[in-house]
């Protein structure tokens, strides 16, 4: 499964890279609306996209059970919920003239009843707190080694302290993912499910 490492490699380079164009747009002091603010959203949604196949794949080196159901279930409301964040990131930077027009499109999005919640404050962390129970259960059953989950766990914080780390934190989250990809090429081609 060639392709399904690909992809879980994808998701975090796409954070990654989402950060370096984003620092290199804040470089002259104007970051968005415009060529580098679509370019950085466009690369993150691109990441967020990897994400689905990625995380499947990660959760089929566990057995088929409940917790596995719910995990990668979480997981994958809390990723639809990013990708219509930066979805509606790229709607706003093509509509706004300005930054200030931008910022009142996305207060008026935001204050439509519960976009807030299930498209920016809340629903969307399932996706990393998913994505970490899930590394947690591959380390338990020797998928993943111990050190992935903390690494991990960095790459998620970082970011939340300022977004000029994404760059960082999209490196740990593959190096933390990495060791799984010879087992995810092992694997035979087989219909990726749910169960």
């Amino acid at each position: 499964m060639k392709r399904a490492a690909l992809y879980v490699i994808a998701g975090p380079v796409g954070i990654g890279a989402y950060g370096l164009i984003r620092l290199w747009g804040k470089s002259d002091g104007v970051y968005g609306p415009g060529f580098d603010w679509q370019a950085a959203h466009l690369v993150a949604l691109a990441g967020m996209v990897c994400f689905v196949p990625g995380v499947l794949a990660l959760s089929r080196l566990l057995p088929r059970g409940p917790w596995r159901t719910g995990v990668v279930a979480v997981t994958l409301v809390g990723l639809a919920a990013t990708v219509v964040q930066f979805g509606a990131d790229i709607v706003e930077g093509l509509l706004a003239d300005d930054r200030a027009e931008m910022s009142r499109l996305g207060a008026d999005f935001k204050d439509v009843p519960g976009v807030a919640v299930a498209f920016y404050d809340v629903v969307p962390q399932l996706f990393f707190v998913g994505l970490l129970v899930l590394a947690g259960m591959l380390a338990a059953r020797r998928r993943l080694p111990w050190w992935s989950v903390p690494l991990l766990l960095v790459g998620i914080v970082l970011p939340a302290v300022t977004l000029d780390l994404l760059p960082v934190g999209g490196l740990c989250m593959a190096l933390a993912l990495a060791p799984a990809l010879p087992l995810l090429r092992q694997q035979t081609e087989t219909p990726i499910a749910v169960h």
